[in-house]
């Protein structure tokens, strides 16, 4: 500790008679932290400041300390031991059964046949096994086809025709009028057993509704287990059951299950909309609770590039809901290696207990026959480490809110009015202060893009890929040095002679005044996540208080300062639990967000956004302490030493580590391409493999090891194309624009696509109707490109209106089950009056790509070929596909 003798006291806020000298030399200091109503000299008084290397032990170990209790909680899968309603190893049993298939694409025999084949079996041995009971089981295997437009990825519309859905009817003997909805899908993507997206959830759901039917007491209500085969096509199998099923119109809640990560916690991170009896229920009866309000928003705000059915029984049901996922290790989410071995068997226990008990409490409630008396409004819900969930009304959090923001409006208001302060010093030098606080924020986070920028020129983009730590290490460093420096030179420079305790107790109120401004904008914006800055205003505040008398007494002294962080450590425990989330979604998501989005940049604005909130409060220490030299030689120290290794390429981004893979990845399509004129002629053909990257890199890493994949067969869009001239499966051309065409012989399905115009008639409103048919594999995906100046009026898909324009251009995507028949389908052009002459010929391009992602056709000598040529870090998902253009 350093007395504050030592410390220049010569002005106080820009006041040069603040402080008085005696004769002999010595300083003395006013009253009340400075801001006293007695003019008259007080007696000189001992104030403490910390050293720097306390003050960096002290707020290191916090930090430190809180981020091992976030990580000690998320590895704490279940509290307390089994109550054996759930038989995990039975439901583990059930996962290895579904998923040694291998992956299950809708249409696949994988999907439609053998996983049916077992889901169904398992359900009829329940049957069997309950059937004296109180309950009965009853099992109905649709399998529909509709058409609906949806705004995901750009916005498209999707067709599919007799995907599977199994669907499962619980309920007591005597019948129900009202059921509960759980959902799960056993379909995959290609090329990915999908053991957490989504067979898992499926295993859970087969041992839920074992444990259900072999209650002795009976249910008040019923419950459908929908095992639907079709969610990986986007969603298409829950639209046809909550349009099309029967049973439907009787559900009044439903549970939906998914994964956006593999194992781990599974967390509530969608409610509603509304009902908060739904989140009630779950905090009532979850055995393992982990739920997040913010989760919700932030998923609900569109910046994470998924979705799952609760949309679609929200949207199209109009029910509410509860959206679990499985969020851990998202980094091989949708590859090879999502395998059961990967699902710890305490994971698949605590999604079990939770989910069995919040169905047993929704079926045993009086609010699910009618829940309209219980609609409205939304609720604030979080859990404290896994240990216990915090929920109560909006309205309730809004006044909450406004109270707590109140009481820090009084604290600042009270100090404004000291009558030492007149002519508004005190608001003048709290305006002051915030302004380089705010300042220091700006110029942080610039100054961490520029390093950003600067590694991405180098080359070394997604260095912390897996490297995560080197990252921190890196940007943190960055980030917390800047922050120190500008406050240090503030007070050094700025400040000049103004003594440290009261530089101290005027950033602590800045750092309370900001955060009370960004709780009253998110309650005024009505988000329930306005609960955290509520968190980080009311513990800081109330430890100020209680601590008021031991700072104005002893400055900062070690008594003071321990307490001081004690008193943080709540907010900031679960503030850090937050960031964790953030990171374990956004960090995976950056291998497959595309070519376009830097992910330096977005992750160096991640990191330093979180060292910008969790500094806040120790904007405090920084003036409290004498010197911050060590510290600032220290990161500096860290930053050179991280930015030379990344430099050198010690942090390689890929893994194919058995224990924890980082691949990247790869599509690879063996495409044949056919174009037509007007006269219905071939153009031009050719075939190749093309292939997309989905993370920034490209193909930078891979080139060396596969040469022929370079800058030379680098494709361009052909704008005169749809969709540029290429068989894009899902509409995300604007998110890779560097793709790879490397010339192959050609693609010859033994199904291949056929694609014909059985009418062409005008309309006696002035429009030409079109129809066409096509036969083909179970995934194809439909390109429309009016040419300039002609429209498209009406379609056959949806609710008969063309949805989505994507620049000129409309995607449909279509999928079939089993035994489809012939794909019809027609739309309504508009002619231009005056054809662009510059423009291709005809008033319409219409183009079919076809995928093969199972089967014999999936592969070909060539696509195997360069597949194994790729480094084994390298995730390669290929399969075969045409694409057939057409001018009209």
């Amino acid at each position: 500790m350093e007395s504050e003798n030592t410390v220049r006291r010569i002005k106080s806020f820009g006041t040069h008679n603040n402080a008085a000298q005696d004769n002999d030399g010595s300083r003395q200091w006013r009253g009340d932290n400075g801001y006293s109503s007695d003019p008259k000299r007080k007696p000189e008084v001992s104030l403490y400041l910390l050293r720097e290397g306390l003050a960096a032990c002290l707020v290191s170990g916090f930090i430190l300390l809180l981020w091992g209790l976030v990580h000690l909680s998320l590895q704490q899968l279940v509290i307390g031991k089994p109550t054996g309603e759930f038989n995990a190893l039975r439901a583990r049993q059930h996962l290895e059964q579904i998923t040694s298939v291998g992956p299950r694409p809708v249409g696949s025999q994988e999907n439609e046949v053998l996983t049916v084949g077992y889901l169904l079996e398992q359900i009829e041995n329940i049957r069997v096994e309950t059937a004296a009971g109180p309950h009965q089981l009853t099992v109905d295997v649709q399998r529909p086809t509709g058409s609906f437009s949806i705004d995901f990825l750009g916005g498209f519309t999707s067709f599919y025709d007799r995907v599977t859905n199994i669907a499962v009817r619980l309920e007591p003997k005597g019948g129900a009028q009202h059921l509960m909805l759980a959902n799960c899908h056993f379909d995959t993507v290609a090329n990915s057993p999908g053991a957490s997206d989504d067979a898992v959830s499926c295993a859970v759901m087969l041992e839920v509704l074992h444990s259900l039917a072999n209650q002795s007491t009976p249910l008040l209500h019923g419950v459908i287990f929908l095992f639907n085969g079709a969610e990986e096509n986007i969603l298409q199998a829950s639209h046809g059951f909550i349009t099309q099923h029967p049973w439907a119109k009787q559900v009044r809640a439903f549970i939906n299950l998914e994964a956006a990560g593999v194992g781990g916690k599974e967390v509530v991170f969608q409610t509603g909309p509304e009902n908060p009896w739904l989140v009630q229920a779950y905090v009532h009866a979850a055995k393992h609770p982990f739920a997040s309000v913010v989760g919700q928003e932030v998923f609900q705000s569109g910046i994470i590039p998924s979705d799952t059915d609760f949309r679609i029984y929200r949207d199209f049901g109009n029910i509410p809901g509860i959206d679990l996922a499985f969020i851990e290790n998202g980094f091989i989410y949708h590859t090879k290696y999502d395998t059961a071995d990967r699902i710890l068997t305490d994971s698949i226990q605590r999604a079990g207990d939770n989910i069995l008990a919040v169905l047993k409490h929704l079926v045993m409630s009086e609010k699910l026959s009618d829940s309209s008396e219980y609609r409205h409004g939304n609720m604030v819900f979080f859990d404290l480490l896994g240990v216990v969930v915090v929920a109560y009304p909006a309205r309730v959090g809004t006044i909450l809110n406004y109270m707590v923001a109140t009481a820090t409006f009084l604290y600042l208001a009270k100090k404004a009015s000291l009558p030492g302060n007149g002519g508004g010093r005190y608001i003048r030098d709290l305006a002051c202060a915030t302004g380089v606080a705010v300042l220091s924020w700006f110029i942080t986070l610039l100054s961490v893009l520029i390093v950003a920028l600067f590694i991405t020129l180098l080359g070394r983009s997604m260095f912390w890929y897996n490297h995560f730590y080197a990252s921190i290490c890196l940007y943190g460093a960055a980030a917390a040095g800047k922050m120190i420096l500008i406050h240090t030179l503030a007070k050094n420079l700025y400040y000049g002679g103004v003594r440290l305790v009261e530089l101290g107790e005027l950033y602590f109120d800045v750092s309370l005044l900001l955060w009370c401004c960004s709780l009253v904008w998110l309650t005024q914006k009505g988000l329930c996540s306005a609960y955290v800055p509520m968190l980080m205003v009311a513990f800081p505040l109330a430890t100020k208080l209680l601590l008021t008398k031991e700072f104005k007494h002893r400055g900062a002294s070690v008594k003071y300062s321990v307490f001081y962080v004690l008193g943080l450590a709540l907010p900031y425990v679960h503030f850090m639990f937050l960031i964790w989330v953030v990171f374990e979604i956004f960090t995976p998501i950056m291998g497959r967000s595309g070519t376009e989005i830097p992910p330096e940049v977005v992750l160096a604005s991640l990191i330093t956004l979180a060292t910008i909130f969790l500094s806040s409060f120790f904007l405090h220490f920084i003036y409290l302490v004498r010197s911050t030299k060590w510290i600032l030689a220290a990161l500096g120290s860290v930053f050179i030493i991280m930015f030379l290794l990344m430099s050198c390429g010690l942090f390689f981004p890929y893994s194919d580590s058995p224990h924890s893979p980082r691949p990247k990845r790869v599509f690879l399509q063996h495409t044949t391409r056919t174009f037509h004129n007007l006269e219905g002629q071939v153009e031009s053909r050719d075939s190749g493999l093309w292939i997309n990257s989905f993370d920034y890199t490209g193909m930078q890493h891979v080139t060396p090891i596969i040469q022929e994949i370079n800058d030379s067969v680098r494709t361009r869009c052909r704008e005169d194309r749809p969709f540029c001239g290429y068989p894009w499966f899902l509409p995300v051309k604007f998110l890779s624009k560097k793709n790879w065409y490397l010339p192959a012989p050609e693609v010859s399905p033994s199904s291949p696509v056929e694609f014909s115009l059985l009418s062409k008639e005008e309309t006696s409103w002035g429009t030409i109707k079109m129809t066409f048919s096509v036969k083909g594999p179970s995934h194809m995906s439909l390109y429309l490109m009016p040419h300039r100046g002609a429209s498209l009026s009406t379609w056959s898909f949806g609710d008969g209106t063309p949805q989505f324009d994507l620049s000129g251009e409309y995607f449909i995507f279509y999928s079939h089950g089993l035994d489809a028949p012939t794909w019809t389908f027609w739309f309504e052009i508009q002619p231009p009056r005056d054809p662009d002459p510059s423009g291709p010929e005809g008033m319409i391009s219409v183009a079919i790509s076809s995928h093969y992602f199972f089967g014999e056709d999936q592969r070909t000598a060539q696509l195997d070929e360069i597949v194994r040529k790729f480094p084994t870090w390298a995730f390669p998902s290929s399969w075969v596909s045409t694409y057939d253009m057409y001018r009209y």
